[in-house]
């Protein structure tokens, strides 16, 4: 089923939904999502276009609109991977997607995605040339997925500097990319209570974003990650929009979150700003060394796990 193009106005009037937390940038339109020919599935098909899998793969996720991710270790040269991607968006008149993934201490629990900036003077100085290359072209951004949901493995101390970093990536952001809408993680709805998350979100600067995201490379089915969503709205008792991952939640969750079989692609990424469900996760990544793809690292393009988010097997 291909998802309809709609048109995102990023100074469209809010609605119940997606009403912004600031005032929504004027005068930025974008038809529909960026489809990004650089990202892992769509690598992959090229340099192997006589595999058997290529073609399902190629229609199926290589063609699809998702987001980029962008680390620590992702890119040679931040700002001009930010720039050329989001210069590319604007060109093709499309909506980029991008993931801010490098806090200090990142996967402090899971530990399968561990790493990010050595420090959090490296992490403000790499959170500022992320946003200062974004600049006044429109984007999303999802900002550092399980950031708020693993602070059972930090100290307090660790849990203030987090906050405090979060706190001056939304600053940045909202100074430097002006045209972004802004997205912090919040985790999933098997993982923590809505009132524990939204005190979290208000203490990591959620007032300077768009929102928040549910359900990032989990698979959650749709219905139970919107209702979550609803219930961290709630209780945020203040205007919130948010974003669902949809990538992988086409069979919900069997309970396991490290390459579980049985999953399967969810809806495919639509532009609607009242209802937002993007690809984040990009299909056919790893999430570590686990479950149906014990060989495979965290972020590590597997064309097993594509095939089986195909068919869902």
């Amino acid at each position: 089923m291909m998802a309809a193009v709609v048109m995102v106005m990023v100074a469209a009037a809010p609605t119940a939904d997606a009403a912004p937390l600031v005032a929504a940038p004027a005068a930025t339109l974008a038809w529909g999502l960026y489809v990004d020919p650089q990202l892992p599935a769509a690598r992959w098909v090229a340099a192997h276009p006589q595999d058997t899998r290529a073609a399902a793969i190629r229609t199926s996720i290589g063609r699809q609109p998702m987001a980029h991710w962008f680390t620590g270790t992702s890119d040679a040269d931040l700002g001009k991977a930010v720039t050329r991607y989001t210069a590319a968006a604007k060109t093709a008149g499309k909506m980029p997607v991008l993931v801010a993934y490098n806090l200090p201490l990142r996967d402090a629990c899971g530990a399968e995605s561990a790493g990010g900036a050595a420090s959090p003077a490296a992490y403000r100085k790499w959170i500022t040339t992320f946003a200062t290359a974004i600049g006044s072209r429109p984007a999303i951004v999802i900002l550092e997925p399980d950031a708020l949901g693993d602070f059972s493995c930090m100290t307090t101390a660790q849990v203030t500097a987090r906050l405090g970093l979060l706190n001056a990536a939304t600053t940045v952001l909202a100074a430097k990319a002006p045209n972004t809408w802004t997205y912090i993680d919040a985790g999933h709805a098997n993982w923590n209570s809505p009132a524990i998350v939204a005190k979290r979100l208000l203490s990591a600067g959620v007032a300077r974003t768009r929102g928040f995201a549910v359900n990032v490379s989990n698979y959650i089915g749709t219905a139970d990650s919107r209702t979550y969503a609803k219930q961290v709205k709630a209780a945020l008792h203040r205007p919130a929009g948010y974003v669902i991952d949809t990538s992988r939640n086409g069979n919900g969750s069997n309970g396991q979150w490290c390459n579980p079989s049985g999953r399967k692609l969810g809806k495919r990424s639509t532009a609607d700003p009242a209802a937002l469900e993007l690809w984040i996760k990009n299909p056919g990544n790893s999430d570590g060394g686990c479950g149906i793809a014990p060989t495979s690292k965290a972020g590590d393009f597997s064309p097993t796990l594509a095939q089986r988010l195909i068919t869902g097997t």
